[in-house]
């Protein structure tokens, strides 16, 4: 076998090398970016679930419970969401 042979395969072989190590690495990012989207998106239903906690309780408190009804019949459009104020279905 040629020099030039042996060198165009050693050449070949870190290059195919180089592209393993490339998609191992893009990988790992891709799985990375997944966490922390996953962890921001945690987040922020927590935040949800804060404010409208706050805003129920000060609701309760103040006996303004009809006006938070009527808040949330105008706004959920989702039968399933509605029933958890005992709302009526959505009308089409």
């Amino acid at each position: 076998m040629s020099t030039s042979t042996k060198q165009s395969k050693t050449v070949k072989n870190k290059v195919e090398l180089l592209k393993q190590k490339r998609e191992a690495i893009n990988a790992r990012i891709q799985k990375m970016e997944s966490l922390e989207k996953n962890r921001e998106r945690k987040r922020d239903t927590r935040r949800k679930i804060l404010l409208g906690s706050y805003y129920l309780d000060k609701a309760i408190k103040e006996s303004k419970m009809d006006d938070v009804k009527l808040i949330m019949d105008s706004y959920l459009k989702r039968d399933s969401d509605r029933e958890l104020f005992w709302l009526e279905p959505h009308k089409e």
